[in-house]
C-alpha cells in the first residue's frame, strides 16, 4: 500500500508540519481499521522532514500523540461497527481458530502484533473474542508508543550524530529492517499455523 501513503506524502507536505500530522493520522487511522499503510516508513519521513522545524522533544511528542490518538479511533471505530452488526457464524469461528495459534489468544497479542503484524482488524478481533476493550485500548497505546516512541528517538539520536543526509539514510534502513524482520516471523508464525492444521483447543 506504499502508493497510498506517497499520495497522502505529496498531498499534504505544501501543509508543513501540521499536514505532515494530519497525514500521518489518517495513515494509522486507516491502517488500524481496513489494510496496512506501511505507517513505520511514512512517519520517519514525516519526522525527518520537520526535524528542526520546532524542539525534539516536542516533535517527538506531537507525532506519539497524533499516532495514539489515531490507532485508538481506529480501533475504537471497527470495534463499534462489528459490535453492532451480527457477525455471520462461519466468520466468528475462523476467528477463534485463527486465535488460537497467536502466540498470546488474550489482550497480550496486540502488544506482539507490534513485532510480528499477524493480527489484522484489530478492533474487530476485540469484538469479536470478547476482549476487555480497555485493555486492548491500553496494550495499543502502549505498544504504538514503545515502538514509534524508539523509531523517532532513534531517528533523532542519527540526526544529531551524523549528517543530515547520512541519518536519513540509516533511519530508513534501520525502518526496512523493521519491517523486514516483522515479515519473516509473520510469515514463520503463519506456516506455523498451517502445519499445525485445523484444530487447535484454546486454553
Amino acid at each position: 500500500m506504499f502508493d497510498i501513503g506517497e499520495t497522502f506524502y505529496g498531498f499534504f507536505s505544501p501543509l508543513g508540519l501540521a499536514g505532515w500530522l494530519a497525514c500521518v493520522f489518517i495513515l494509522f487511522y486507516v491502517d488500524a481499521i481496513v489494510f496496512p499503510t506501511v505507517p513505520e516508513l511514512f512517519v520517519v519521513l514525516f519526522f525527518m522532514a520537520g526535524y528542526g522545524t520546532v524542539p525534539d522533544l516536542v516533535l517527538w511528542t506531537l507525532f506519539i500523540l497524533t499516532i495514539a490518538v489515531a490507532e485508538v479511533l481506529g480501533l475504537t471505530t471497527l470495534y463499534l461497527i462489528v459490535r453492532r452488526v451480527r457477525v455471520p457464524v462461519k466468520i466468528a469461528n475462523a476467528v477463534e481458530r485463527y486465535r488460537c495459534f497467536l502466540v498470546c489468544p488474550d489482550e497480550r497479542m496486540i502488544l506482539w502484533n507490534r513485532i510480528a503484524p499477524i493480527l489484522p482488524f484489530t478492533g474487530a478481533f476485540v469484538a469479536i473474542c470478547n476482549w476487555s476493550f480497555k485493555l486492548s485500548l491500553f496494550y495499543q497505546v502502549l505498544g504504538g508508543t514503545i515502538k514509534y516512541g524508539l523509531i523517532l528517538a532513534a531517528s533523532s539520536w542519527f540526526f544529531v550524530y551524523f549528517e543530515n543526509g547520512t541519518a536519513a539514510d540509516i533511519t530508513l534502513v534501520m525502518v526496512a529492517a523493521i519491517l523486514a524482520l516483522s515479515l519473516i516471523v509473520s510469515i514463520y508464525r503463519k506456516r506455523k499455523a498451517n502445519r499445525a492444521g485445523g484444530q487447535c483447543p484454546l486454553p
